[in-house]
């Protein structure tokens, strides 16, 4: 069985994803990870630093499966393509859920800056990620760019119709 500290996160991926993180109260995770209140805040402060270690698993994860995803593909381009192919996987696996990084970021105030640093950590080592790949900035730059607003597109139409059209570019894009 699941320790406390991972029953409350697995319920906090799930609310937050679900319902928002706004709309997702303490009590509620408390409940349905069936724990008691002492036990909660014996992990986490506060339901912003729940939030942090939220996202902070959420990109272990995230990366962990888009490594493992691409890890078979020898060249650059392939690689590439592997990676919005991985948006396409995620997309079935989490009904278009979207990104849950800038899901939190569009609920969070401008002022809070711990959440905040996370989320710019996230999407710094997503691009890290491109430009390591590819040694040209302005490509990797693009890339990311189209990786961004394929994941945000996918969300918004429940399609993965601009993710097809990306990768078309990137074919192009990529010598």
């Amino acid at each position: 069985m699941p320790s406390p500290k991972e029953r409350i996160l697995e319920i906090a991926l799930n609310l937050f994803a679900n319902q928002g993180y706004n709309s997702t109260g303490i009590n509620q995770i408390i409940a349905e990870a069936n724990v008691a209140k002492a036990s909660f805040y014996q992990h986490f402060k506060s339901k912003e630093d729940l939030c942090v270690a939220f996202l902070e698993a959420r990109h272990k994860y995230w990366f962990a499966e888009l490594d493992h995803f691409i890890k078979a593909e020898k060249d650059v381009k392939s690689k590439v393509i592997s990676s919005f192919n991985f948006l396409i996987y995620m997309n079935a696996k989490e009904h278009f859920r979207g990104c849950s990084f800038l899901n939190v970021l569009a609920e969070i105030p401008n002022d809070n800056i711990k959440i905040l640093k996370v989320i710019q950590d996230h999407k710094t080592d997503l691009r890290n990620f491109f430009s390591s790949l590819i040694n040209d900035e302005s490509k990797s730059d693009q890339i990311y760019m189209l990786f961004e607003s394929s994941i945000m597109e996918s969300k918004i139409f429940k399609s993965n119709q601009l993710i097809e059209r990306s990768k078309m570019i990137i074919k192009n894009l990529i010598n």
